[in-house]
């Protein structure tokens, strides 16, 4: 208390006066406004005649046929069914537009007109001279005339008991024992043996049983 508020309570003490005085008090502080900072939306210019490139991180995945073909296991006694794994394993095996005429299954022979033939293959139209490739990575295991029907024919293995035929060619680049690679030339489309016209007749076997190519190509 101040010398002068002393004073006028002594003063109001000994004169009988009640007198009130009101002291000061340090008040809580107020807090401090907050300020926020405004953003800042800053435009960027470039040249119009300049490049601009945002380059991101490549993401790539690489099917690899030969491998997924290896993988693919089919039990003996199913080996009339085509497993789902086997789509895309093997490639065309003509060196133009695929375009099927017959396909697998029971038909009404073109040769004799009996019904209930089993077509072991797919037919697939081809020019008589058109390049015949391999659909697989293997081994020859045959080459030359087949005694059956399929004329100038050439078979691969491909392992794992997968092996595919080429039927009807008008000619054979291979020979037995050649080391195939996926997409090889191996003959030329023809129209020998039991054959209507010129095109390619082609097989799959699995564990010695034909199944349908078009659920593996």
């Amino acid at each position: 208390m101040g010398d002068t508020a002393q004073k006028v309570a002594i003063t109001a003490a000994t004169s009988g006066l009640i007198l009130s005085v009101a002291i000061p008090t340090t008040a809580a502080a107020e807090p401090e406004p907050q300020v926020q900072a405004a953003a800042v939306q800053e435009t960027v210019t470039a040249d119009p005649a300049a490049q601009v490139d945002f380059e991101r991180a490549g993401l790539s995945s690489r099917y690899d046929p030969e491998a997924r073909l290896q993988e693919v296991t089919v039990a003996a006694a199913a080996s009339s069914v085509t497993p789902a794994a086997a789509k895309g394993t093997l490639a065309k095996p003509l060196n133009a537009e695929m375009v099927s005429t017959s396909g697998f299954g029971y038909r009404v022979s073109p040769i004799t007109g009996m019904s209930g033939e089993l077509h072991r293959g797919q037919d697939f139209a081809a020019a008589c001279g058109t390049d015949v490739t391999a659909a697989a990575a293997g081994t020859v295991t045959f080459a030359g005339w087949h005694p059956y029907g399929g004329g100038q024919r050439v078979v691969i293995d491909h392992g794992n008991g997968v092996e595919t035929t080429y039927n009807h060619l008008s000619a054979i680049h291979v020979a037995v024992g050649d080391t195939m690679d996926r997409g090889a030339l191996l003959g030329a489309s023809g129209s020998t043996g039991a054959s209507t016209g010129c095109h390619l007749h082609f097989e799959v076997m699995v564990n010695g049983d034909v199944v349908d190519p078009l659920g593996w190509l």
